[in-house]
Order: C-alpha cells, then structure tokens, then sequence
C-alpha cells in the first residue's frame, strides 16, 4: 500500500517553471515505477512522465519533451517532475501515480495523489 500526497503547484506565467513534488509513505515505494499524469478540463487523464523505480529509465509524453523532467530520490520517498519553458496549454491537474499499468490500451496506474493545480497564465 502506498499514500502519495502531491505539493508545488500553483499559477505561473508562460515561460515559467515549477517543480511538482510527491511524497510517498509505504515500504515499498522504491519498487514501483512512479508517474506523474495531468487532466485538464474536459480532457481524458493522461501520463506526462514516468521514472522506473531504480531512476534508470524515463520517459516523457512527446507534448511536455525537453521541458519536463521527472526524478526520483527513493532515500526520501519521494517523486519530482520540474517543469521549465510552461506553456497555457500545460494547465491542469496534475496527478502523482504509483505501479503504473496499461488498462485498455492506455496508462494508468493502482495508486494515486489527490492532484494539484497548475495553471499557465498567457
């Protein structure tokens, strides 16, 4: 069992940056791969990130590619994704996820944050 309580988001301006943080309470966080996912309104959930649970492998959805980077230090339990180069676009919530999965053909995962705002002013 894993509890992920998410932190940093906010309202910033495009070409802004923010680092969203993630903490997670469990033994066995650092076996999972971890992800951060966004929805804005109207849209369908969507993974923007994921990490492996050793940090080796990464990968970024091609929207958010060279902008965001997700990290992780198992040591603290805890998950970033920095955001540089925001964009209007970026606005949504954004979700911390844990043992990440396909369902249907898409990314989903069996833990998840509550979600924080972010929101890219023009």
């Amino acid at each position: 069992q894993v509890q992920l309580v998410e932190s940093g988001g906010g309202l910033v301006q495009a070409g802004g940056s923010l680092r969203l943080s993630c903490a997670a309470s469990g033994r066995t966080f650092s076996s999972y791969t971890m992800g951060w996912f966004r929805q804005a309104p109207g849209k369908d959930r969507k993974l923007v990130a994921s990490i492996t649970w050793s940090g080796g492998s990464t990968y970024s959805a091609d929207s958010v590619k060279g902008r965001f980077t997700i990290s992780r230090d198992n040591a603290k339990n805890t998950v970033y994704l920095q955001m540089i180069s925001l964009k209007p676009e970026d606005t949504a919530v954004y979700y911390c996820a844990a043992d990440l999965r396909v369902v249907g053909g898409s990314w989903s995962a069996n833990y998840w944050g509550q979600g924080t705002q972010v929101t890219v002013s023009s």
